[in-house]
C-alpha cells in the first residue's frame, strides 16, 4: 500500500488533533531498524542510544506528517499485568530484550519529557490499555481527533469516527491510517470484531491459543456469518460438525482469549488536552540531544 493510501480521506480537519504514541512499539521498531547491520550507535561514554535516536526520528516524521496539536506517549510499566494474572503464559514466549536496549527504556522517557511530551503508564496495565482509555475519553470531546501511532494491529479495535489508528509500515513515512471504513474495506470486519477474531484464532505473538484448529479464515467466515462470538455460540447447531466440536472443546479458552485481547478503557489515569499540548521545549531538548551526541537532531531542532 502506498504511503498516502487513504491518508487525506482518513484524517479529519479538526481544531484539536492528538497524536498518541505507542512508546514501546515505536522504540522496539527503532532498535531493530537501526541495529540489523550489527552497528549500534553509542555515546563516547559507551551508552547505547540507537533506539532513542530512531524513536525521535519516527516521532518527528509522524509529527511532520500529521501535524498534531497535542502529543502524548504511553508506555508499558513492567511485564506483570492483570493479563499475566489471568493467564500466566501471556507473552511468556518473549525472550529478554536485547542487552543494548535495556538502558534505553528509561532514557527514552527522559528525552520525551525534556521535549515537553507527557509520559503515561501505570503498573499492572499495558500501554494499549492506557492508550485505549485516553483515546476513547478524548475522542468524545468536541472537535477532537485522536491518532494512535503504533505497529500493533490489536489497536484496530479502538478505531472509531474520531479515533484513527496509524499503523507504521515498512520504510520511512509509510503509514496506513485506519478509520472504520478502511478497516471494513481491507479486513471485512468492524472494530469490535477485531477482538472476536482474536478470541477464535488467538495470538501467537502474545502467546494465547484461542480455539485450537481455528485460524484466520475460519474465524472470519464465522464472524461474517454470525457477527460475534455470541452469535456463533447461539447458532452452534448450524455449524459444521468439525468446527462445532473444536469450539465446544475449547470454550473456556475462547472466552479467556477474547478477554486477553480486549483493550481496557477504564485505566485509572488522566491526561487533559491542556497537559499534552504540543509545544516543543527547544532549549531543554537541545541540551538533552547534545548530551546524547545527537548532532544531526540538534540541527533539526534549530531548523
Amino acid at each position: 500500500m502506498n504511503n498516502d493510501h487513504g491518508m487525506e480521506r482518513n484524517v479529519l480537519q479538526t481544531a484539536n488533533k492528538v497524536l498518541m504514541v505507542d512508546g514501546m512499539a515505536v522504540l522496539f521498531r527503532a532498535f531493530y531498524a537501526t541495529s540489523y547491520t550489527g552497528y549500534i550507535r553509542k555515546t563516547s561514554a559507551g551508552l547505547p542510544t540507537n533506539a532513542v535516536y530512531g524513536f525521535i526520528q519516527y516521532l518527528f516524521d509522524a509529527i511532520d506528517t500529521f501535524k498534531p496539536t497535542h502529543v502524548v506517549c504511553c508506555w508499558d510499566m513492567g511485564s506483570k499485568t492483570f493479563r499475566t494474572e489471568q493467564y500466566p503464559e501471556y507473552k511468556g514466549n518473549r525472550g529478554e530484550p536485547p542487552e543494548e536496549l535495556i538502558p534505553q527504556f528509561d532514557l527514552v522517557k527522559e528525552v520525551v519529557a525534556e521535549m515537553g511530551i507527557p509520559n503515561i503508564g501505570l503498573a499492572g496495565y499495558e500501554a494499549d490499555d492506557c492508550i485505549g482509555t485516553l483515546a476513547t475519553r478524548l475522542g468524545v470531546e468536541p472537535d477532537v481527533e485522536v491518532l494512535i501511532l503504533t505497529g500493533d494491529h490489536d489497536m484496530l479495535q479502538l478505531v472509531s469516527e474520531t479515533v484513527k489508528v496509524v499503523i507504521m509500515k515498512k520504510g520511512k513515512l509509510n503509514y496506513a491510517v485506519y478509520d472504520p471504513a478502511l478497516l471494513l474495506e481491507e479486513r471485512q470486519i468492524t472494530p469490535m470484531q477485531v477482538i472476536d477474531m482474536k478470541g477464535f484464532m488467538g495470538d501467537t505473538s502474545d502467546n494465547y491459543p484461542g480455539v485450537k484448529g481455528i485460524g484466520e479464515k475460519s474465524a472470519l467466515k464465522l464472524l461474517l456469518e454470525y457477527e460475534s462470538i455470541e452469535g456463533v455460540l447461539n447458532n452452534m447447531e448450524k455449524l459444521p460438525k468439525g468446527i462445532r466440536s473444536k469450539i465446544e472443546s475449547d470454550i473456556d479458552m475462547l472466552h479467556l482469549s477474547r478477554e486477553l485481547a480486549t483493550i481496557r478503557l477504564d485505566v485509572p489515569i488522566a491526561c487533559s488536552l491542556e497537559e499534552c499540548m504540543w509545544d516543543l521545549k527547544i532549549e531543554s531538548a537541545t541540551r538533552k540531544f547534545e548530551e546524547l551526541e545527537f548532532g544531526s537532531l540538534v540541527k533539526l531542532l534549530q531548523a
